[in-house]
């Protein structure tokens, strides 16, 4: 396994140092709430390996990335970025990999490990899907837009919604899907918690302080079962 090249104390470096490899690596071992030394435990590599890759602009080791990836479940073309402007689902799947039924319960603890999903609403223009950043909040969904765009148009009707995680490598993911009626959060103590919930600021970008929820009256998930279990 290779070493670790030095680099100071070992603080966390400033976001700009990171690379997108690095990101994404923490991103998905945050995904799976994982620690550094679950990694490092899994992979065979060491934790201040996993810290450097993460924090540090790096050309890793391929034999270890490959087994750091394996560890996280997922590709190195997947922390790579490398397919990132591919649909899901684009390579041949594993034969015999089937859909599973998910309950409730899983469907709502999966929602609410994620930060980005799509909604479906029917606007003036006709249905469309967008994606959005949301929050959850006990056992309502909430995300932020701003009058006359598209996720605007949720309030007041009844929604789709859907978030998922698929693996083509691995055929491994889910998807769930969520229905309700959305309204505008008009409570500003709401308004103030849903803010401060709220991970990131919209990628949309812009004034976005329309804050829309709903609680879903109706969840429902697949998972993507491969042939291994």
């Amino acid at each position: 396994m290779p070493s670790t090249p030095a680099h100071g104390s070992g603080a966390a470096a400033p976001s700009h140092s990171r690379t997108d490899l690095g990101r994404r690596l923490a991103a998905r071992r945050e995904q799976l709430g994982l620690s550094r030394d679950d990694v490092a435990e899994r992979s065979g590599a060491a934790a201040s390996y996993v810290q450097y890759l993460e924090e540090r602009p790096a050309a890793p080791d391929p034999a270890a990335l490959r087994q750091i990836a394996a560890a996280l479940e997922t590709t190195v073309a997947e922390l790579a970025g490398g397919k990132a402007d591919q649909p899901p689902g684009p390579g041949a799947a594993l034969r015999g990999a089937e859909l599973a039924e998910l309950d409730e319960a899983e469907c709502r603890t999966l929602m609410a490990g994620h930060g980005v999903g799509r909604i479906g609403v029917l606007t003036p223009e006709g249905p469309a899907v967008v994606p959005v950043n949301y929050v959850v909040d006990g056992a309502s969904v909430a995300f932020r837009t701003s009058l006359g765009k598209v996720p605007s148009f949720a309030a007041g009707n009844e929604i789709a919604f859907e978030v998922d995680r698929i693996d083509d490598a691995f055929s491994r993911g889910w998807s769930v899907l969520a229905v309700g009626r959305a309204r505008a959060v008009t409570d500003e103590d709401a308004i103030r918690r849903l803010t401060g919930l709220a991970p990131t600021t919209p990628w949309a970008g812009g004034s976005r302080d329309l804050w829309i929820e709903f609680a879903p009256s109706r969840v429902t998930g697949r998972r993507i079962v491969a042939p291994d279990g």
